[in-house]
């Protein structure tokens, strides 16, 4: 599970974030392309836009589910 005091600064306040656990697999890239983004000199992915439609919301959890190693979390904010 992700945590928020593992989080990268490179996160923009919100709802979301990735944590150090990521291993740059893309698997949220692909999944949820206009809320997360790659570090390219940490070789990790962050979120550099929150959800703002529902669509998103919905792309956002499922990179959530989906990731392999849970390294992005739902801090509960809104």
């Amino acid at each position: 599970m992700a945590e928020i005091e593992e989080k990268y600064e490179d996160n923009v306040t919100g709802k979301f974030f990735v944590d150090e656990q990521c291993i740059d697999c893309d698997l949220c890239r692909e999944t949820a392309p206009s809320c997360f983004t790659r570090n390219d000199d940490g070789g990790y992915s962050f979120v550099h836009k929150q959800p703002d439609n529902e669509e998103e919301e919905v792309q956002c959890r499922e990179a959530m589910e989906g990731c392999p190693v849970e390294a992005i979390g739902d801090n509960g904010a809104g």
